[in-house]
């Protein structure tokens, strides 16, 4: 009903069922399944999954205690959803949203593929450090001790160096991907969260300082600076790269900026404490609402939304109609 308002024991992969899919499917024919959008909710370790024609949850699935984001494979057969503190990757298929089986992992938190689709790097910000995995096999290569919490991250187009910003010391940290060495580590604001590489600089949330701020890579001093409201925490590129939005989590509002002047064209409210989002075919904006139980669709020309009610404490969010997209699909940069 819509309403308003440390060592790492893996389950063999190869034993897991896949279903190929191919860069740009074909129209679905009659019975296949429904665009789906997969809710995770932190608050009662489940994932909502909602028929994205209808608005309705047609399923509830559990998982052990803290779903947050999620990964989709190289060859998008799989979804990953990250359970922290169950220290699991939950899989699904991601056309049917199909439990597949899971695996046990140390804390994940954030995680994404590197964009040459080497490495899975996995952000475990209970524990305290930051892990590489081979993306083919899952076996752990290297595991960097950097810094307290680490949260959000994002890669050079090139895959060369990786960006994670620590929430615990008011961090962000480098590392070399080519060397599994430490590049450096520089204070860059109160509580950052949300990492993305944009125009040749990192873009960063600093959730104590309500803005963001843009960084150089090579060093990681800051070169600008740009409020957008209470609580910045999470940043996001559209479809068509005109325009980045930052979710407000404490001032539930989603800022619009620019992408080349990082100025703020609009902000729109949006109660409930937006976090992650996705973006549909028509456009429309799916927003969980961390503190509202709730996912809100927005439409970004009126501003208006509606919301679907779903498990308490809604995180990230992954819509399966964004498979159809060529190149980098995370939940940083749809």
């Amino acid at each position: 009903m819509i309403t308003r308002r440390t060592a790492v024991s893996l389950l063999p992969l190869a034993l897991l069922p896949a279903q190929a899919l191919a860069d740009t499917p074909a129209p679905l024919a009659p019975g296949t399944p429904p665009p789906l959008a997969m809710v995770m909710n932190s608050g009662d370790a489940t994932v909502s999954v909602i028929n994205m024609d209808t608005r309705q949850v047609i399923n509830t699935l559990p998982m052990l205690r803290e779903p947050s984001h999620w990964a989709l494979t190289p060859d998008r057969t799989k979804l990953y959803v990250t359970d922290a503190s169950g220290n699991a990757f939950f899989i699904f298929d991601p056309i049917t949203g199909a439990p597949m089986g899971h695996i046990r992992i140390a804390d994940p938190y954030q995680l994404a593929y590197t964009p040459d689709e080497k490495y899975l790097i996995v952000n475990a910000l209970r524990l305290d450090f930051v892990d590489v995995y081979d993306a083919t096999t899952l076996q752990m290569v290297k595991r960097f001790h950097t810094g307290k919490k680490p949260s959000h991250l994002d890669y050079t187009p090139d895959s060369k160096w990786s960006f994670h910003s620590m929430q615990g010391s008011n961090t962000l940290s480098s590392f070399d991907l080519t060397t599994l060495t430490e590049r450096w580590t520089v204070p860059i604001g109160d509580t950052p969260a949300g990492v993305l590489f944009h125009n040749g600089k990192i873009l960063v949330c600093i959730m104590g300082e309500n803005g963001i701020v843009e960084a150089d890579p090579t060093t990681g001093k800051i070169t600008r600076r740009q409020a957008t409201g209470e609580g910045a925490h999470n940043i996001f590129l559209s479809d068509d790269h005109s325009t980045l939005y930052v979710s407000n989590r404490v001032g539930s509002t989603l800022s619009a900026l620019d992408p080349v002047t990082l100025e703020v064209r609009r902000n729109y409210p949006i109660p409930g404490g937006p976090d992650d989002i996705g973006i549909d075919p028509q456009g429309n904006i799916w927003i969980a609402l961390r503190f509202a139980e709730a996912v809100a669709i927005m439409d970004p020309a009126t501003g208006k939304f509606d919301t679907i009610p779903v498990g308490r404490s809604p995180h990230g969010i992954f819509l399966n109609t964004e498979m159809h997209k060529k190149g980098k699909l995370t939940a940083q940069e749809l």
